[in-house]
């Protein structure tokens, strides 16, 4: 389960991700269109953009944007900011890598050999999917909501 940081984390991403080439976006207008609480928000918006995700410039027109075009910012980059490695188990971690001090043999442990399939489905998917890939799922959420069918060739 993600944490409450990461939801806020993504839903920032995804609103700074439709404003993108709009300039940059005031905190104060984030949180409140998002419903994301501002301190919060700011250490959140602070460490996306310590990891190069974000830009912000200070100022009369100042703000948080994105550093990159949603096509290039994954769900995976910015989970891997807020919560560390996608990997349910150390040993299976691509990035922290650790030995398990209870396991005796790394290579059958049963443990081991699932938690690295679910790693790996993790990052496929997570590493798959840009912010431009979920605004465009989103768009087709809320016309299939309308009802209103849209068949593009």
């Amino acid at each position: 389960m993600i944490s409450k940081k990461t939801k806020y984390g993504l839903k920032a991403l995804l609103y700074l991700a439709r404003q993108y080439d709009r300039g940059p976006i005031l905190i104060a207008d984030l949180a409140r269109d998002e419903r994301i609480p501002k301190k919060f928000l700011e250490a959140i918006l602070l460490a996306l953009k310590n990891n190069g995700i974000l830009h912000s410039k200070k100022g009369k027109g100042g703000g948080y944007y994105l550093g990159r075009h949603p096509k290039t910012i994954t769900f995976g980059q910015a989970i891997r900011v807020m919560e560390g490695p996608l990997a349910p188990v150390p040993c299976v971690s691509e990035m922290s890598y650790a030995t398990c001090t209870e396991c005796d043999n790394e290579a059958s442990c049963g443990i081991r050999l699932v938690m690295k399939e679910v790693r790996d489905a993790m990052a496929e998917i997570l590493d798959g999917t840009s912010l431009a890939d979920a605004l465009e799922r989103i768009d087709n959420a809320e016309e299939a909501q309308k009802g209103v069918l849209n068949f593009c060739i």
